[in-house]
């Protein structure tokens, strides 16, 4: 799959326009290719993501289900969250969020794949993680503002919670069926 025909932007001049801790708006002047200049192509600047499919010794998978402003509802996902900004090893920050989230722990983390969520509008990119053997060695340990119910659901429900829409926040859709197909469900 080349690139022929193919060529990347050039960014004339970038700035931020919101700074705040938790969102970064930046505005990029660009030249296209064929010579046009654009002045306001906004792009949201985000840390990267983590993402695990934890699998219990027993065959179970933990999902966390928690209420999402934006999206103005209850959604049933795997665990995960951003790298924090001192962290280096996203293997690390996925058994962090995992542990903050669930209470579960694992020695079996396995890096899977790492995409780009949304290449039009945001810089980051999520790792995807499958974790063997978790195991329960805390309580969750959430911020004020989280409320999440971690559910346990047996692998082999896990296809149809996705092909039935219960599961429908696109990373957790992508982790699932890839995460399956390599366990062999």
């Amino acid at each position: 799959m080349g690139t022929k025909g193919i060529e990347r932007w050039k960014t004339l001049k970038s700035y931020n326009v919101f700074e705040h801790k938790w969102y970064t708006l930046r505005r990029d002047h660009v030249e296209l290719p064929n010579g046009l200049v654009m002045d306001d192509y906004f792009v949201s600047v985000r840390p990267d993501v983590v993402l695990t499919f934890p699998v219990t010794e027993d065959g179970h998978v933990l999902f966390v289900r928690q209420y999402k402003h934006a999206a103005g509802d209850i959604f049933i996902e795997l665990p995960g969250g951003v790298i924090d900004a001192h962290e280096t090893d996203p293997l690390e920050a996925a058994k962090r969020e995992l542990l903050e989230e669930t209470g579960y722990t694992s020695d079996d983390v396995e890096p899977m794949l790492q995409v780009i969520d949304n290449p039009t509008k945001d810089t980051n990119k999520v790792s995807y993680f499958l974790a063997r053997n978790v195991r329960k060695i805390a309580e969750q340990d959430l911020d004020e503002s989280e409320h999440i119910e971690v559910l346990k659901v047996p692998l082999e429900e896990v296809e149809q919670m996705v092909l039935s829409g219960q599961v429908n926040v696109a990373g957790s859709v992508a982790l699932c069926l890839l995460a399956l197909r390599k366990l062999g469900y």
